[in-house]
């Protein structure tokens, strides 16, 4: 029924008098949709099939074949899909199935991956309400509900943006407006030359694109204050310094190895007195509010100023989407807002004032099928499971002998083996494998392997059958360091 959909839906572009390089006959459109669609359902189907990591040889058989210089003359539109089928496909790693666990990688629910191939047949340029009112309508609706399904202040601004890295970036440059704002300094039009000195607050765990953000803001990655954490990666809430002047603290809701949660009951009052603005970077871990048996997670970070998250991690959505959600509307619409005597205002919010973005795709769309698929029921029996599936796997793994170096409160596990080079074995040997895909990481000074449950693909299944490839990869790595020695 997708492919269907997809095919009616990609025949009403093509039928609107597509210019091309060349006339297609109807019958020739509908030869290559029909085509099209059963590959990408062939590709869908065969997915739990195949090896998780993508294929060395094809991958090395596509940058071959791709070694060509740009052709003379366009090439017929059946033999560019053919060679994407037959070249990309199986260099492609399969992040859609159930067995991926990767990256805090979601897979694409069925609804919202329709509706992504729907939006572009559209072709919409989602900027404002003038260049796509049901852009705008969507959106609008897609802001809502998030804010509704993760207890959000409903009068907050949002954006939909990349990812989480430009949703910490949007939220933070609205951090920055609002804290030199109440200094007494415009820096939309200032610039920071001259400006008072903003003192950033972190954890020493806080993720890498929190620091990239900060340079990308004129803030600096060296000049940041680091707050102790504890075992899981959490803010140490003691001995915590006395705030004076602008001040932006970030707060981290789901540690990227631990899932931990930075203690927000305790640290978001202590700043808020003092002025300050908090941020959440809370790219996979804010979903927990949507779950009756996680939600006390994230105890007191509802309290914060903004919130940055990923539809395309827990929510399940074709990538790229991010969200980003401001309390202070004003803070982040001054601090994106845009003046061009071409670009007619139009009756109601125009996505333009309130991202980093001019020109964009049609995320709202993509978050409005999958929480219209789902409803607040379906998500937080989506997260719960996800949960309870990285605790089983965690059981299965103590069992056969690995330390599980985290407390698995949330999707992630992060365990080691006997040593480093173990673990490292263990790696090479489950991607070999191609059971599951499970990356490394280093956690507090060693050597780990992370897991993240974040797919609604993934049954209790994959979960035994990961489970015992990756106790497989030990066995191997055993071997191998016998017969080394």
């Amino acid at each position: 029924m997708l492919f269907a959909f997809a095919l009616s839906s990609l025949n009403i572009m093509l039928n609107q008098g597509a210019q091309g390089k060349k006339e297609m006959s109807q019958s020739e459109r509908q030869g290559l949709l029909r085509d099209t669609a059963d590959r990408a359902a062939r590709y869908l189907e065969t997915l739990d099939k195949r090896a998780v990591a993508a294929d060395p040889d094809s991958v090395k058989t596509l940058r071959d074949n791709l070694e060509t210089d740009l052709p003379l003359t366009g090439q017929q539109d059946d033999h560019i899909i053919d060679f994407l089928d037959t070249y990309g496909g199986p260099a492609t790693v399969a992040s859609a199935a159930g067995r991926y666990f990767g990256f805090v990688t979601g897979g694409a629910l069925p609804a919202s991956l329709a509706a992504n191939w729907l939006a572009n047949c559209w072709d919409q340029n989602g900027f404002s309400s003038v260049s796509s009112p049901a852009l705008a309508a969507f959106e609008d609706t897609a802001l809502r509900w998030l804010k509704q399904a993760l207890g959000l202040p409903a009068p907050a601004g949002g954006a939909l943006v990349t990812g989480a890295t430009l949703a910490n970036f949007t939220c933070l440059a609205a951090a920055r407006h609002k804290v030199l704002k109440d200094a007494g300094w415009d820096v939309e039009a200032k610039g920071l030359f001259g400006a008072p000195e903003i003192t950033v607050i972190v954890g020493e765990e806080v993720h890498s694109t929190v620091y990239k953000v900060l340079a990308m803001l004129g803030l600096g990655r060296d000049r940041v204050l680091k707050l102790p954490v504890d075992e899981q990666g959490r803010i140490l809430s003691r001995d915590l310094p006395t705030l004076n002047g602008p001040t932006i603290l970030c707060l981290q809701a789901g540690n990227v190895n631990s899932g931990g949660f930075d203690p927000a009951s305790d640290l978001v009052p202590w700043a808020q007195a003092a002025g300050a603005w908090v941020h959440v970077d809370g790219a996979f871990g804010l979903w927990a509010a949507v779950s009756d048996d996680h939600k006390h997670l994230v105890a007191g970070f509802a309290d914060a100023d903004s919130w940055a998250t990923d539809a395309h991690k827990w929510l399940n959505v074709p990538y790229d989407n991010g969200v980003a959600i401001v309390r202070d509307s004003d803070a982040l619409h001054q601090a994106m807002a845009i003046s061009a005597a071409y670009l007619p205002p139009g009756a109601t919010r125009d996505a333009i004032e309130y991202t980093p973005d001019s020109s964009r795709r049609a995320r709202g769309v993509d978050i409005w099928a999958a929480l219209q698929s789902l409803g607040q029921q379906g998500l937080s029996e989506l997260i719960g499971r996800n949960c309870r599936q990285a605790k089983t796997m965690a059981e299965e793994l103590q069992k056969a002998g690995a330390t599980i170096l985290n407390d698995v409160v949330l999707n992630q596990v992060v365990f080691a083996f006997d040593d480093d080079d173990t673990t490292n074995r263990v790696i090479q040997f489950v991607q070999e494998d191609g059971t599951c895909w499970c990356g490394g990481t280093s956690w507090r000074g060693m050597a780990a392997m992370r897991i993240s449950v974040s797919s609604w693909a993934t049954t209790d299944e994959d979960i035994t059958l990961s489970a015992a490839a990756i106790v497989r990869a030990l066995d191997r790595a055993h071997q191998s360091e016998a017969a080394s020695t």
